[in-house]
């Protein structure tokens, strides 16, 4: 069996790729990256690294040739860009002949309004439309995105939202990456959807946690803006981690301790 994960280079796909190696040969392995030079450290342990541009779908087809199963870690930029980036990639993997799937999606892709959700709707569609196995993994929101606002409170500044009680599932990516490693080594993912997430906290109450770690009060200003704010817990998370997602506690203190000895 051939896995092939995209964007391997990146901080999501960095933290796959760290699971995956952890649990079967890297001669099973390949990676996709537009650039082959940062992935020479991949290639140095025995992981097959091929060439492969979302913007070139000739180049992808070949990159996805002999796959058995593909993690397509959703791109960046904006949403015009990803939706062309990544139904190029569904089609070549069609053109390719993957047996299988996994996508990283968004929280209740479905019917969810937040501004990123047509990149997903649009990607998810497009997968169900090539008649592919696949998983969708819908993952709330990664802990490390609140980095900015943490070296924030670390500078003094308060906290700042407009999310009045909304509740978001904050968790730890390397866990998020971990649920997708083992979805892609193990059996029974075939045309799933699985919602991930923390267990739900509103800003508050994250911020007592963040001062918790911290040893101090942490300042919460509220600010009136129209929001979205939308989690869905389920046992999907532990299910694929095979263990309890990481304490937000836990997670934020080893994610301070890395910004203050930067």
């Amino acid at each position: 069996m051939k896995i092939l994960v995209t964007g391997a280079t990146g901080k999501f796909g960095s933290k796959v790729m760290e699971t995956l190696l952890k649990s079967v040969p890297a001669d099973s392995l390949a990676v996709s990256v537009r650039d082959t030079g940062k992935a020479e450290a991949l290639k140095a342990l025995g992981v097959e690294v091929r060439k492969g541009d979302f913007d070139d779908p000739e180049t992808l087809a070949t990159t996805f040739r002999g796959i058995d199963r593909l993690l397509m870690i959703s791109t960046d930029g904006d949403n015009e860009t990803r939706i062309r980036q990544q139904g190029n990639a569904v089609s070549a993997a069609l053109k390719a002949e993957v047996k299988f799937i996994a996508y990283t999606s968004l929280g209740n892709a479905g019917e969810s309004n937040l501004f990123l959700a047509p990149v997903h709707q649009f990607t998810e569609d497009a997968i169900l439309k090539t008649g592919i196995p696949y998983s969708f993994l819908r993952n709330n929101w990664y802990l490390e995105n609140e980095i900015s606002s943490i070296q924030g409170i670390l500078a003094g500044a308060p906290w700042v939202t407009s999310a009045e009680n909304g509740k978001v599932g904050w968790a730890f990516q390397k866990d998020y990456a971990a649920a997708a490693a083992n979805v892609l080594l193990g059996e029974g993912h075939e045309n799933m959807i699985y919602e991930l997430s923390g267990k739900p906290m509103t800003q508050e109450e994250l911020t007592e946690v963040i001062g918790d770690v911290l040893g101090k009060d942490v300042p919460l200003l509220k600010v009136d803006d129209e929001t979205y704010t939308k989690t869905m817990l389920s046992a999907d998370f532990e299910k694929l981690l095979g263990r309890k997602v990481t304490p937000i506690k836990d997670a934020l203190t080893e994610i301070i301790s890395k910004i203050s000895n930067n």
